[in-house]
């Protein structure tokens, strides 16, 4: 036991020891070491710079972790590549690194300009939200350009002997006659592609997917397009084309069923009618087809919708588009024909959201077409096929609405009436 004399010595070490550092020592008369530490961390400025030191690393440093991805579901991707390599100064807003998930690709910016001190990822690496990826310490300037070397004047080649000539070599045997070469290669599927295999099998395998055709008389759009498209461009500033009136005809009819613009909560049992009308239109991208979504297509003009269509297209040939960008639409087009397809059965797009059908356009081409006067006359006609989800959407329903987009495209009056 400590004796009376001891307990003063301590209790006035410690009260004496106590302002300097958050941990106080005292030795007893009979060699016993007493610890006390404060527990307030808010009381004492001490502790909290050792609090807020830890989130850096050491000599100034700061960690660049992984950015989230857009959507709560996706919780990780793979590093695609580095732009930067340890050492590198970087600017404030510069792309350091490109990460790929299953739906876009995400690119890692520098918040501040600073200097790239260690990378903690390498390609092909599987990395999570907020792993650290790299540390980088801020501030500093760029370094100096170096200036270029002049290039030595090259030197005059010396003539060489001429060795002679060596003598004929004896003709080779005939090789074996053989076929042409045949080889193959293995190349590992991204991220994304393994992405798209699954949703769309996984679509195959939930829903009980049909699909019906109807074919549609292009005369009357395509003359409307020839004698206003200069003047539609040169008071809204944008081309007109042809999905402006595509979309804008699927709004009025999902509007009509709206079975087709639903889905079903397998969870819940229960279905999910929906009063907007989000369009996936399928754009094409450096990485293959991507599906950005119109949101309110519904209340848009035509002159809207193909405005946002140029803007989205932009983006994703530029590899710009964002997670929020292809979520969470309603129903979504593609048009094959842009390809020269004729025909096809297109698979719902339920990868980036709950759908329950999808309008498939396709190559016009002029074809023999009955009039009501019994004439035959050519006419260019395009075949549209409407995929669903035969559990919620029934045959009528589904007919009806390919009856609707046919009916508004062969009269486009009817996009202006809204009937």
């Amino acid at each position: 036991m400590i004796g009376s004399a001891a307990r003063q010595a301590l209790r006035a070490a410690v009260t004496t020891a106590r302002p300097r550092a958050g941990r106080q020592l005292a030795t007893s008369r009979g060699g016993v070491l007493a610890r006390t530490a404060l527990r307030s961390t808010t009381a004492n400025p001490w502790t909290l710079a050792v609090s807020n030191k830890r989130s850096f690393c050491s000599g100034g440093t700061i960690q660049i972790k992984t950015p989230e991805f857009g959507a709560e579901s996706i919780t990780e991707g793979t590093l695609q590549e580095w732009n930067k390599k340890a050492g590198d100064f970087v600017e404030e807003g510069e792309i350091i690194a490109v990460i790929e998930t299953d739906k876009v690709s995400v690119e890692v910016k520098a918040e501040k300009s600073g200097t790239l001190v260690e990378i903690l990822a390498q390609p092909e690496d599987t990395v999570e939200v907020g792993q650290p990826l790299a540390n980088f310490k801020p501030g500093g300037t760029a370094p100096p350009k170096k200036a270029e070397e002049p290039k030595p004047a090259a030197e005059q080649p010396k003539e060489e002997a001429k060795a002679p000539a060596p003598a004929a070599a004896e003709p080779a045997a005939a090789a074996p006659a053989s076929g042409p070469a045949r080889s193959e290669k293995r190349v590992k599927m991204n991220r994304m592609r393994k992405s798209i295999a699954r949703s769309m099998k996984e679509a195959q395998n939930t829903t009980c997917m049909l699909t019906t055709f109807q074919e549609v008389d292009m005369n009357a759009i395509i003359n409307l397009r020839k004698e206003y498209k200069d003047e539609f461009e040169g008071s809204h500033g944008i081309r007109l084309g042809f999905m402006g009136a595509f979309v804008k005809a699927s709004t009025y009819a999902l509007q009509q069923i709206p079975a087709v613009n639903a889905f079903i909560d397998d969870a819940k049992q229960e279905i999910v009618y929906r009063d907007y009308c989000d369009i996936s239109v399928a754009v094409a991208s450096p990485k293959g087809l991507v599906v950005p979504v119109i949101r309110d297509a519904q209340a848009m003009t035509i002159a809207d919708v193909e405005g946002t269509i140029g803007e989205l297209a932009l983006k994703a040939r530029n590899d710009a588009l964002g997670m929020e960008d292809m979520m969470n639409g309603t129903f979504t087009i593609t048009n094959g024909g842009v390809f020269g397809s004729m025909l096809s059965t297109p698979i719902l797009n339920t990868g980036f959201g709950p759908q329950s059908a999808i309008l498939g356009m396709h190559f016009t081409k002029p074809r023999p077409t009955v009039l009501k006067n019994g004439d035959i006359v050519p006419r260019p006609v395009m075949y549209l096929a409407l995929s669903y989800d035969h559990r919620l959407v029934d045959g009528r329903e589904a007919v009806t609405f390919l009856c609707m987009v046919r009916d508004q495209i062969e009269d486009p009056r009817r996009l202006l009436l809204g009937c």
